[in-house]
């Protein structure tokens, strides 16, 4: 092993920070996402696929969701699907299309969505913390294999520690506005 290159492990942490981006997307704010559905698996042709892959989603309006079925023969399967997925959500069949109506959500929906979220952001924050893990071991042992100083070993340490807060502070950041979109009336 020779030194170690901070790079990845920066990757790694911003691509967990993205990857919340995706997570927050499923989370339901009231307003209709296609993101939404991006999630939902279809039981079709004695399989599981997503959802995407038999149905276009698109947003209409801002309470509702269209999604059109490519095979007429899986309307019922997507139907039950987006039942099934626990979001709370009642599809509307008209032909091939599907209606899905986003409803309000209630206080405690809200208060649930904030945990949730929140659960969210902590699995990243020990995601990142174990990357900084990590890459503190290949820079001990590096040093201690005398590929790097004990001065660069503190260096890079050093930097490491500020990719993750960095990257927990950008958590943090989109976690705040999670709720505030959440917790909007």
């Amino acid at each position: 092993m020779s030194k170690p290159e901070l790079a990845k492990y920066k990757d790694r942490m911003d691509k967990s920070v993205t990857s919340l981006k995706e997570d927050f997307g499923g989370l339901r704010t009231g307003r209709a996402s296609s993101s939404l559905l991006e999630g939902i698996v279809v039981d079709a042709y004695g399989s599981t696929m997503p959802i995407t892959s038999c149905a276009a989603i698109s947003v209409p309006e801002p309470r509702m969701i269209s999604v059109n079925v490519w095979d007429k023969g899986l309307v019922i399967s997507v139907e039950k699907a987006i039942r099934n997925s626990g979001l709370g959500l009642n599809p509307v069949t008209d032909g091939t299309t599907l209606r899905v109506p986003i409803p309000p959500l209630t206080e405690e929906r809200r208060k649930d969505l904030v945990k949730i979220a929140g659960k969210y952001a902590e699995e990243k924050r020990v995601a990142v913390r174990n990357i900084r893990r990590d890459a503190n071991d290949d820079i001990k042992k590096a040093e201690k294999d005398s590929h790097i100083s004990e001065d660069e070993q503190k260096k890079m340490i050093t930097e490491i520690q500020g990719f993750t807060d960095a990257a927990i502070k950008r958590i943090d950041e989109q976690l705040k506005i999670k709720e505030a979109e959440i917790m909007q009336v």
